[in-house]
């Protein structure tokens, strides 16, 4: 499972939060903007978020891409709850959910379901497969939900 423990990151002041808050509106932001925005020097900036980078404070920088874009017009969330035998390796069976094509993020969870996969596919057929010759097959699975998603709001206020 992804470390969550945080006592590894240096303590952040409000323009280190300042910082993030806007790389986390726009990670397209130029370091003269975000320095603007936050009201340092660009030199000072560059070094802020270069330290964010290194604590680990800030985990990448990417583009979001619209999976229609690809071909790939269903998505959908597939909780899976496994069988409790099967508990001792999770992370094995994160690391196979986040290696199949469709997978767009996979989230281990408390309750009772042990992980949400965010898929996308091209139809409904390649949906059936995944979900009913992929993961259901597998023996450490007791069973599986699927909800398709219609829509979704984009993060925070994401430049468009």
């Amino acid at each position: 499972m992804p470390e969550t423990d945080s006592s590894h990151y240096r303590e952040l002041d409000r323009t280190d939060r300042a910082i993030l808050a806007e790389l986390e509106r726009d990670g397209r932001i130029s370091n003269a903007e975000l320095a603007t925005r936050v009201g340092i020097a660009e030199s000072t900036c560059h070094k802020r978020v270069r330290a964010l980078v290194a604590s680990g404070a800030i985990v990448g920088f990417h583009a979001e891409v619209d999976p229609a874009a690809l071909g790939l017009h269903i998505e959908a969330l597939i909780s899976v709850r496994l069988q409790a035998h099967a508990r001792g390796d999770l992370r094995r069976f994160q690391r196979d959910l986040e290696k199949l094509p469709a997978t767009r993020r996979v989230y281990f969870l408390a309750g009772d379901r042990d992980f949400l996969v965010h898929v996308a596919v091209r139809d409904a057929q390649a949906l059936r497969e995944l979900v009913a010759d992929t993961i259901s097959v597998r023996e450490e699975v007791a069973g599986t939900t699927t909800n398709l998603i219609f829509d979704h709001a984009p993060r925070h206020h994401e430049a468009r």
